[in-house]
């Protein structure tokens, strides 16, 4: 539908201008939302004859985001029109786009071709549109699948930030009490270390573990990712997590168990992680009734040679020391390939952005 049919006209707005953040602060703010320029690439506005403000919407990257309608022009064509420009404006950059939004919402984006994937009731609802789905993802899972002559079938998710010890002794553990082990690696690039170097980090250290086939997450394990807390502002921040990990969860039960007939997912205890402590008590609660058995682990620690409390293996302590500039004293908790890559030059780049705190580490 073009907009020269409708009694409405778009614009996109200057994120850069201060009036033009303003407008769409102040007409989201009225209806719950809390805009945040710096969350989006992009926001684009519909606005009527008179010059009233219709709508709003935005993206940042294929997700999008703020999209909201006036209360007296929802029975108007506005929101299709908010949504129909930003998903085409994506379609040609991503082939592909998300919605995350309330379950209420949800049949609004179904009625303009989305297909929802997973809800996390009361609060998440995630859609997809595109010529890539889901359905893409699984198809690339039937090309890694090893035929078993057993049920004992094991999965693991792993991000590596970086590949520690620790992670090892989870794979090396799910290996030797498997036929198969499929280890999934989050793909999206929100670490301070690249998917390509945790990745190789991670083959490199496993190379003795014939049994291990390793699978890019893509983006369905632990992505999409930046799940929209916007519209939550009602909710506690512990509740908002919980549900992020539940409908991640969802997803994995219901879209890749299935193909990969998997049986078991391994998961190391979680002592110092929020968000990854979430993680693990939704696959405690959902997993198991897809028939996929929760196997946590207690997480490797290196003995201090003192009575005090044990000295856990962890990503983010090596993070921390990289930062502080005493990698030699986190060398034990590190794999031979991830110590060899931080010894080395080709880890510049890395421990220079640690040191100087930029990205998320």
């Amino acid at each position: 539908m073009n907009f020269e049919d409708t009694d409405f006209r778009q614009e996109a707005i200057d994120l850069e201008n201060p009036f033009d953040v303003k407008l769409v602060k102040d007409f989201l703010l009225q209806l719950g939302f809390e805009f945040d320029p710096s969350e989006v690439e992009c926001t684009m506005i519909v606005y009527n004859l008179k010059g009233e403000l219709v709508g709003t919407g935005s993206h940042q990257g294929r997700i999008l985001k703020y999209v909201a309608v006036a209360p007296k022009f929802r029975d108007t064509t506005a929101f299709a029109l908010v949504v129909t420009y930003l998903t085409e404006k994506l379609l040609k950059i991503y082939k592909h786009t998300f919605v995350f939004t309330r379950p209420e919402n949800a049949v609004r984006f179904r009625g303009l071709g989305y297909t929802e994937i997973a809800t996390a009731e009361p609060l998440f609802t995630v859609l997809e549109f595109g010529f890539e789905s889901i359905r893409t993802y699984q198809k690339y899972l039937k090309t890694l699948i090893v035929p078993a002559e057993t049920s004992e079938i094991a999965s693991i998710v792993v991000n590596c930030n970086p590949f520690t010890n620790g992670h090892k002794f989870l794979i090396e553990k799910a290996a030797s009490e498997n036929e198969i082990v499929y280890l999934f690696v989050v793909e999206e690039e929100r670490s301070v270390f690249s998917f390509a170097v945790r990745w190789e980090l991670i083959r490199k250290g496993i190379e003795h573990l014939s049994n291990v086939v390793m699978i890019k997450g893509g983006m369905y394990v632990v992505s999409g990712a930046i799940f929209p807390s916007y519209f939550l502002k009602c909710e506690t921040a512990d509740d908002i997590m919980q549900k992020q990990a539940d409908l991640d969860v969802t997803v994995f039960a219901r879209y890749v168990v299935p193909v990969m007939k998997i049986r078991k997912r391994y998961v190391g205890t979680e002592a110092y992680c929020a968000t990854t402590a979430a993680y693990n008590e939704s696959m405690k609660a959902i997993l198991p009734g897809h028939g996929v058995q929760v196997i946590e682990v207690e997480r490797k620690a290196i003995d201090s040679g003192n009575d005090g409390p044990p000295n856990y293996i962890s990503a983010s302590k090596v993070r921390q020391a990289i930062k502080e500039d005493r990698l030699k004293d986190v060398l034990d908790f590190l794999p031979d390939s991830t110590r060899e890559f931080l010894m080395s030059d080709d880890s510049l780049a890395i421990r220079s952005k640690i040191k100087t705190g930029q990205g998320r580490h």
